[in-house]
């Protein structure tokens, strides 16, 4: 078994594509729509999704918000240079709501981005993770 993908559910297809894309870096990898079911998918990510678990953007059509809720946490993904790649999501338009810095009670750097739609995208600085310091990052998650 492995992991395929996550899905969240977007309120703008076009601007949530814009920002996976243009601001994070990921690629459209493909793109249907459902016209008997009034809504859309498209899945994002950083390689072939037979390679590598991805993103799924679920739009259903004539729907332009959605309550988060409190049982999401958020997406991942591992950086080589937090602080550089915090810079150039701001350049691109992105949203940085947690500057780079040591994790509270441990000292894995992370950092955190909000998606158009208000979720939470975790950024971990990869470069200086030690064995410890990934337990670290991956208790933070269930936290």
């Amino acid at each position: 078994m492995r992991l395929l993908h996550t899905m969240i559910r977007v309120g703008n297809l076009e601007r949530s594509l814009q920002f996976y894309c243009d601001v994070l870096g990921m690629r459209l990898l493909r793109k249907k729509d459902y016209p008997s079911g009034e809504f859309t998918l498209a899945f994002v990510g950083y390689g072939d999704e037979s390679e590598t678990a991805v993103i799924e953007l679920t739009h259903n059509w004539g729907i332009d918000h959605y309550d988060l809720g409190n049982g999401y946490g958020h997406i991942a993904l591992g950086v080589e240079d937090i602080y550089a790649t915090c810079e150039a999501i701001k350049a691109r338009g992105g949203k940085v709501v947690r500057e780079p810095g040591p994790m509270k009670h441990g000292s894995t750097v992370i950092a955190f981005v909000e998606d158009p739609d208000g979720y939470k995208i975790e950024l971990i600085q990869t470069s200086s993770l030690a064995p410890d310091a990934e337990k670290e990052a991956t208790a933070a998650g269930a936290a």
